[in-house]
């Protein structure tokens, strides 16, 4: 299955996956993080996954080592083989509410009290569990998962292959309010979409906001965690992947292949070079234009800019207390 070489007894049984540190008679655990090593000496599982690189310091307790060249791929091949992934069931609900107009492709699961509206269209082997709202000509591609709660509003399309979790909602509208010279404000209507491409997972408890006119894309393989808000006409490029709690403002421009920490927040109308990485709970207030650069703080700076400020801030107390011994000493 893995393409990976075997030391030690391939007779063991394995039916189970099992975490280093606990482990158990069956269980076929993994070693990837080296500061996990350790428990490599002293697990209980039947067999471990390592690196073919792995050069143990002790003997490893447990009775089989595969050697494989990628322990996190080989562990998700293994996961999904394990069965990782709950099936819903086969089938349209008959207390799902599904508009005459509706268009289902062969083998789609429709879950107890979903409702999709006039217009919606879902591609073939997409799964719809229960109490999803699809609003009116809502489009869904081939092969996605749409998880318990989540609300996908009028006009936006998801891709083939996506992975919506629970309580998702795309399409609310975007943040957009008109000032008065009374001091009120009146709402801007919000009369754009969102646009997810293949291939993107998103979190529970994600919000993604139409865009004010045009589109708000997310953009093919973008992988965000829960609890991320992304504002009206963000644009997430291919393959970025965002961490939990982070926000996006209004019309930000996010490059292909970034990697952005948790609580990282972004102001709106700046653009951000591919392969940028953010630390988490930064905060970036200006375009990052060089590719592949790292940032931290907030306002963020270069990353080993904001480390060696950090050395020197931290210390302020210790250096003003100096600063004030030495002014002393100079007015005597």
């Amino acid at each position: 299955m893995l393409g990976g070489t075997l030391e030690g007894n391939g007779d063991a049984l394995v039916n189970r996956p099992g975490k280093i540190e606990q482990g158990g008679q069956g269980t076929l655990t993994f070693l990837a993080n080296l500061r996990y090593e350790h428990y490599a000496y002293t697990t209980h599982s039947t067999a471990v996954l390592v690196s073919r690189d792995f050069q143990p310091s002790q003997p490893i307790a447990a009775e089989a080592i595969i050697r494989v060249d990628d322990v996190y791929n080989s562990l998700r091949i293994l996961m999904e083989k394990f069965g990782a992934k709950v099936q819903a069931t086969q089938g349209v609900s008959e207390r799902a509410a599904v508009h005459e107009t509706a268009i289902l492709s062969e083998n789609v699961t429709i879950g107890t009290f979903s409702v999709l509206e006039e217009g919606v269209k879902v591609g073939a082997g997409t799964t719809i569990h229960p109490q999803v709202f699809l609003g009116k000509n809502v489009k869904i591609g081939a092969n996605s998962t749409i998880y318990p709660g989540v609300k996908i509003y009028h006009d936006c399309r998801i891709g083939d292959n996506c992975i919506l979790h629970s309580n998702v909602v795309i399409g609310s509208d975007g943040f957009g309010f008109v000032p008065q010279p009374d001091g009120s404000y009146l709402k801007l209507p919000q009369l754009g979409n969102v646009e997810v491409e293949d291939n993107v997972e998103i979190g529970a408890n994600t919000t993604i906001d139409r865009a004010t006119m045009g589109s708000t894309f997310i953009r093919q393989g973008v992988k965000l965690d829960n609890l991320v808000m992304v504002a009206h006409n963000v644009d997430l490029g291919e393959h970025t992947v965002v961490a939990a709690q982070a926000g996006f403002a209004g019309s930000t421009k996010i490059g292909k292949h970034c990697l952005i920490g948790g609580q990282a927040g972004f102001v709106g109308h700046i653009e951000i070079a591919d392969s940028t990485k953010v630390q988490a709970q930064s905060g970036v207030a200006t375009s990052v234009k060089q590719p592949g650069t790292a940032w931290y703080g907030s306002p963020a700076l270069p990353y080993n800019d904001y480390l060696r400020s950090y050395a020197v801030f931290k210390k302020l107390p210790e250096l003003f207390r100096k600063i004030n011994e030495i002014m002393k000493r100079n007015d005597k």
